[in-house]
């Protein structure tokens, strides 16, 4: 049988509110899956909304570079040990320049940008190279994580929530200041696609099974269940959908009505936050240093 760690049992709980006993037995019925444990229990009704991100599990930093005429933006995340080195400057000189050699040079992956020549460094040392003496420079471990690069023939708009949270929203009408507003928007309320049309059909069919064995604990009739699923469905696609959420600075406008009276549509979006999805290791150091004293004993 799979030995369930407390820290996994903790980090269980903070995701789903639920109580220690059951985020304990979901976790050994599906071998220490954390995200298989938080599908089992909300089908149990046992976890009403877990948290879509995972816990935060390291530093870094996230930086835009835009072109000057504001039709391409490309977006890097760096992860590092602690804030520390996150706040340092050599640390942020170079996130800064990954992602403008990203924007001058198209690279479509961490691996095409990391093996570039930095044009702007004498002997075109390359950013790889650059990333290894960084490291022992600062004596901790430093990763290029994501990339992601935006084109419009309107505009992109950015916003970054200080150096954690980053945004690209790309509009097909040049509307400077609306595009701005709606990059703060994603920011704050993390949609999941643009509209109905671009949500994951996989993302869709879960969330059915999810809400199917909800509804079918009320006892109700197969038709009625039908109804109670297909209206839930609804409401979640709604909410998780850029253009039909209510936004944030104005609770009487969709993003589609901001968007409305300029003749303006979103034709994608990118959203980065520091190390979301990547679960955060709990060291008890009480116990490691205990069980180091008895190792050697």
């Amino acid at each position: 049988m799979t030995v369930i760690k407390a820290s996994l049992v903790k980090a269980l709980r903070e995701r789903t509110g639920a109580g220690m006993m059951e985020c304990k037995k979901a976790l050994v019925e599906v071998d220490g899956d954390i995200e298989a444990a938080i599908e089992l229990m909300r089908k149990r009704g046992q976890a009403k909304a877990a948290k879509r991100a995972g816990q935060t599990a390291r530093e870094g930093k996230v930086f835009i570079a835009v072109s000057p005429d504001s039709k391409q933006a490309y977006m890097v995340e760096v992860n590092c040990e602690t804030d520390f080195v996150a706040r340092d400057e050599n640390f942020c000189l170079f996130v800064e320049r990954l992602a403008q050699r990203g924007l001058e040079s198209k690279a479509e992956t961490v691996e095409k940008l990391l093996n570039l020549p930095d044009v702007a460094t004498a002997g075109e040392q390359t950013l790889e190279a650059q990333r290894t003496a960084l490291i022992a420079k600062v004596g901790e471990n430093i990763q290029l994580r994501r990339v992601a690069r935006l084109t419009s023939a309107g505009l992109i708009g950015t916003y970054c929530h200080g150096s954690r949270i980053g945004v690209m929203v790309s509009l097909d009408q040049p509307v400077p200041d609306i595009a701005k507003e709606i990059a703060m928007h994603v920011a704050a309320m993390n949609p999941q696609a643009v509209d109905a049309d671009r949500v994951s059909p996989q993302l869709i069919e879960k969330e059915r099974e999810i809400y199917l064995a909800q509804a079918k604990e009320s006892g109700k009739p197969e038709a009625i269940v039908e109804k109670m699923v297909a209206g839930r469905i609804a409401k979640f696609i709604k909410e998780i959908c850029l253009v039909e959420q209510i936004f944030v600075k104005d609770p009487d406008k969709t993003i589609k009505s901001l968007l409305h009276p300029h003749g303006a549509h979103v034709l994608d979006f990118v959203r980065f936050e520091v190390g979301e999805g990547v679960e955060k290791e709990i060291v008890d150091f009480a116990k490691e240093v205990q069980a180091q004293i008895k190792g050697q004993q």
